[in-house]
């Protein structure tokens, strides 16, 4: 099992597209781009405007955008706005289960934080710490610097031709219902 599942790789995923994307984009645009499943994203999306990190916008330009620069949005903040703040580690107290302790373990048995429980807090103190330092720019800036340049304007256009069939489509189902 892991500890961060699809949501968190869905999310983000998504948001490296809206990194410097001044107009809205859709949760469906997010999704068939990607080919991740559509409505895991709508579902997931409202989480981040909800935390204050998306902005969402209504009607045929509708979507979603940034709330602040990419630069202050940790990937904490985002993880923790698409799954809560995970425990790492769910200490279970095993070390008092002795076979040899009888009814009732020693003290010295069961005496301050478990050796088992203090390292796996370290590590997540340790994980918290490094997406904290990590930023939603940080990540898009790997993207961009592994992907070949024609990639990204090429993603470019086809969000910004998914907005244009949606605004055709929407003006044909309009005088359509006119005419009728």
């Amino acid at each position: 099992m892991s500890f961060y599942g699809a949501s968190t790789e869905y999310v983000l995923h998504s948001l490296l597209w809206l990194v410097d994307n001044p107009e809205p984009v859709s949760s469906l645009d997010l999704a068939e781009l990607q080919n991740i499943p559509a409505a895991f994203v709508a579902k997931l999306l409202p989480k981040l405007e909800k935390a204050g990190l998306l902005n969402a916008a209504e009607g045929l330009k509708g979507g979603y955008t940034l709330a602040k620069p990419a630069d202050e949005i940790t990937v904490l903040a985002i993880v923790d706005a698409v799954d809560g703040e995970k425990r790492l580690f769910n200490c279970q107290e095993i070390r008092g289960r002795c076979a040899l302790f009888d009814e009732n373990p020693p003290g010295w048995a069961t005496q301050g934080v478990c050796g088992i429980h203090a390292v796996m807090l370290r590590a997540e103190k340790a994980m918290r710490r490094e997406l904290a330092q990590t930023s939603l720019a940080d990540l898009a800036k790997s993207v961009r610097d592994k992907a070949p340049s024609p990639f990204l304007g090429e993603a470019q256009t086809w969000l910004d031709e998914r907005v244009q069939t949606r605004r055709t489509n929407k003006v044909r189902q309009r005088r359509r219902s006119d005419s009728a």
